[in-house]
This record gives C-alpha cells, structure tokens and sequence, in this order.
C-alpha cells in the first residue's frame, strides 16, 4: 500500500468513529462517561474487551516474538484464564456489592483516603506506561509505513495518534468505548483471520499442511518443564500470569470500568468468562500467524525490519502486509486490524484514566454536575499531554520487544495493587494509613533492585513474571507489619 491510501484509510475508519461519538456522546453527563449508565450489553462488552486486552502489542509484538520464544507465550495465556475466573467470582461480586464506579473506592472504603489514592496512583502510573507502550508501536509502524514519506516526524505522528483518541472520547467516554472497541475487536479479528488466510495461499498450504511440516516445527513449543531456571518455565509463566490478569484487569479500572457498565452481576460474570474463553483462542491464532510470518519471511529472504538501527522483530508483520506483494486486500486488512488493534486500548486507557483522576484524586463527585463536567474535560484533555510526553520518550529508549517491556513494567507498577486489595480481602485488619506509600514504595524498590540482576549473579536462575506476585506478597507483609491492633468491625 501507499502512503497516500494509507491516508485515506485512516481518515475513513475515523469518520467513522467519530459518527459512533456523536450519537452516543449527545448524553454529555459524567454517569454516562463514568459507566454508560449501567445500560451496556454484556456480549457488547465481552467482545469489545477482545480487542481491548489484546490491543496493537498482541497484534503485532506477539507473532514478531515467536522468532525468540516459539509459542511459549501460551503458557503465560493459559495462566490468564485462572486469573480471570478470581476476578469473576472474587473481585466482581465485591465490585458490585459496593456500587462502585472508581474500584479503588473500595481501598477507601476499606481503609481510608490516603489508600484509595495510593492505589489509584499505582494504576495511573501503570496505565500511563501501558497506554503509551500500545500507542507507541502503533506510532513507529505508522510513522515507518506512512508519516515518513512525507517528512512527517515521529513526534508529530504521536501527537496526531492521541489527539485523534481525545476527540472522540471526549463527551460520551465509556458509553462511545463499548461500542467502538466492539467495531475494532471485529476489525481486528477479520484481519487476523483474512491475513493467515492469504499468507497461507501465498505459500501454498494449507493450516494442516503448515502445522506438520519441518518449517512449523522450528516454532511450534509451547511448554517448558525441563529447566526451572528459564525465564520461560511453565510454572513461572503460568503463575505469573493469573497474577498479571488479575492485577492487569481484575485491579484496573480500564477494564473494570467496561465491566461495572454492565447492567447487573451476572451478566458482568458471564462477559468475563466468555471473553476470557475466546481470549485464549484469539491468542493461538496470533502465535500460529507468528509461525507463518517467519517462515513466509525465510520463504521470500525477507529481512527484519530496523528501526534507528535496531532490529525490531515487532515490525516484521507490517514489513510482509504492506511492502511484499501479498495484494492491495491484505494491505487495507492488515492496517485496519493494527489501527483497531491499537486504539480499542488506548482509548479505554484514557477514558479510565480520567475517571480515576476525577473519582479518586479530585473527588468530583462531591462537586456540582456542572462544575464536574467541565474539571473532568480539562483532566481528559491534561492525560492525552501527559501520554504524548511519554509515547515520545518511548521512541528514544525503547529497543527491546515490546509485549515483554509491557508485562515485565507491570511487574513493578501493579505489585502494590495485588498486595493491597489481597490484605484488604483475605484479612480483617486495619492499617495505620499513613506508612501504606513507604510500605509500597519499598517493595516497588526492592522488585525493581532484584530484577536488575543478571541470571548469573542469581546462579543462573532467570527472573520472569514471577516479578509480579512477588511484588504484591512483598507488599502484603509490609502491610501486615503497619497492622492496627484492634481488627475492623463487621
């Protein structure tokens, strides 16, 4: 494809968004930006949270990583699932119960006001970091395939990206996300299926063919039992991704906020194993297209792609859809999954992040509506310069892939939120509120000096996911350490 129809593709895929925000954003209220106002189909939210969970990074970082770690990845996949079934039956019911709009009133509730903004200090960080890491690649792809040509720099290739995000999120928030990450989750999943389908033709196979052939044995592992001290053991990864899915979603308001816009418990229950089962599945496909990316590429001598004279696995999927002759088809396919892809997250992430800054640092809500609109418009506006500033630094120190960047950072950044709501739910102390940022800020201290450590200082032992729950015990029993003596009433 073309610069040029590049363009033009992004102009009418966001005509079209934008059409999707002036209907359901002429409800210009914060309950209708804070949560639809509980009026969300279930089904609508499960298929919308595909896209959403699985964002740009899975779109293209997955099937880039295969290269290195064959299908090792669904092992961590696999780990999600039990994650998902605690934030089912565990979180939801206590999500519910309280009528929350911001989950980290419950810490409030719990404990107190200094908590609840610890923890929501701990998601906006975390959600800042991984916002930006989505948009970023989506950035560098737009900006490699299509802003380059016309000297566009990096810069302003974010700036356009996030500004686009902002204009259609502005008025109807989460009411306008539901519906549109439901519109990118089926753009993206008919690219992922029409793209395997071509490439598959193009190398003239079949899936069954490809799957027992030589070529697919090069990466076809998934399990990895025999050397505990890989980063990639099973039971590392397994562990350490229940643990990233319930911090990841069951802790995050981005994706919670989808959830508690359901109309009731069980539909909320019902969206989040549903999508959890086909999660699972949409997954497998990307490391399967990840196995026919690198073998088409080894087919055809395709080189890695560079970028700032690094090699960047993570553009190998663009490289093949866009610039080798697999058709005009494959081209408008591909880029519409990525931008779908892409901002499904990112327009969550920041619909999230103003509610929490709103509900959780300003307490707007003790304010009058006319007044909440207008503060929640100028903090909106304030998070997309906040994610601009962040996306740009990306582009100069980032270098390694970019889905194990994201889930090796949230084992630093959520840790503090799994050890908090863990003690506020499985203990009945009180805690003495004002050590709970030095409680927290000493595990985050501690995960990050250990993770600092090459394998051989650690006698060869590779630190993996495990990061995370280590993190979220670490601060547990700092927790219990600053304990009140008298425990809270029933």
């Amino acid at each position: 494809m073309t610069s040029i129809q590049i363009s033009i593709l992004l102009l009418l895929y966001f005509g079209l968004l934008f059409l999707i925000s002036f209907f359901t954003g002429k409800n210009d209220s914060n309950e209708t930006f804070y949560s639809a106002g509980k009026s969300s189909k279930w089904y609508l939210v499960a298929f919308g949270m595909v896209g959403a969970s699985l964002s740009g990074v899975t779109f293209i970082s997955v099937p880039g990583w295969v290269g290195a770690t064959q299908f090792t990845y669904l092992q961590v996949v696999f780990g999600y699932f039990f994650g998902y079934l605690v934030i089912a039956y565990v979180l939801l019911p206590l999500y519910y119960k309280m009528g929350l709009r911001s989950i980290y009133e419950y810490l409030g509730d719990r404990f107190g006001s200094k908590s609840q903004k610890i923890g929501a200090f701990f998601f906006f960080l975390s959600r800042v970091l991984g916002a930006a890491f989505r948009l970023y690649l989506v950035a560098i792809v737009l900006h490699h395939f299509v802003f380059e040509s016309f000297g566009i720099p990096i810069e302003l290739t974010v700036v356009v990206s996030v500004a686009l995000i902002y204009a259609y999120t502005f008025r109807g928030g989460i009411k306008t996300i539901v519906i549109t990450d439901t519109l990118q989750t089926l753009f993206m999943l008919s690219a992922l299926g029409l793209t395997t389908v071509l490439i598959l033709q193009q190398l003239d196979t079949s899936a069954l063919s490809f799957m027992s052939s030589d070529a697919f044995k090069n990466y076809h592992q998934i399990f990895v039992f025999d050397d505990p001290m890989q980063k990639s053991y099973f039971f590392k990864s397994f562990i350490g991704g229940a643990f990233i899915t319930i911090a990841m979603t069951g802790l995050d308001q981005d994706m919670m906020q989808k959830n508690l816009s359901c109309k009731n418990l069980k539909e909320a229950q019902l969206n989040m194993i549903v999508f959890s089962l086909v999660l699972i599945l949409v997954t497998g496909l990307f490391v399967f297209l990840g196995s026919l990316l690198f073998h088409y590429s080894d087919v055809q001598n395709i080189p890695i792609p560079t970028s700032n004279g690094v090699v960047k696995t993570d553009l190998l999927f663009p490289e093949i859809a866009l610039n080798h002759s697999l058709g005009l088809g494959i081209g408008i396919t591909f880029f519409l999954g990525l931008i779908a892809a892409a901002y499904s997250s990112a327009d969550s992430a920041l619909t999230a992040l103003t509610t929490s800054f709103c509900l959780d640092f300003l307490a707007l809500d003790q304010h009058d509506e006319e007044i909440q609109v207008k503060r929640r418009k100028q903090v909106h506006l304030g998070i997309a310069v906040l994610l601009i500033g962040v996306i740009i630094s990306f582009t100069y120190f980032l270098s390694d892939s970019v889905i194990d960047s994201l889930l090796t950072i949230a084992g630093y950044t959520y840790g503090p939120l799994l050890g908090i709501f863990a003690f506020g739910i499985l203990t009945p102390y009180q805690i003495k509120e004002r050590w709970v940022g030095v409680v927290a800020l000493l595990s985050v201290t501690s995960i990050a000096l250990l993770g600092s450590l090459d394998a051989a200082t650690l006698g060869g032992y590779q630190l993996g996911y495990e990061l995370l729950p280590l993190n979220g015990l670490l601060t547990f029993i700092g927790l219990y350490l600053i304990k009140k003596p008298k425990l809270r009433t029933a």
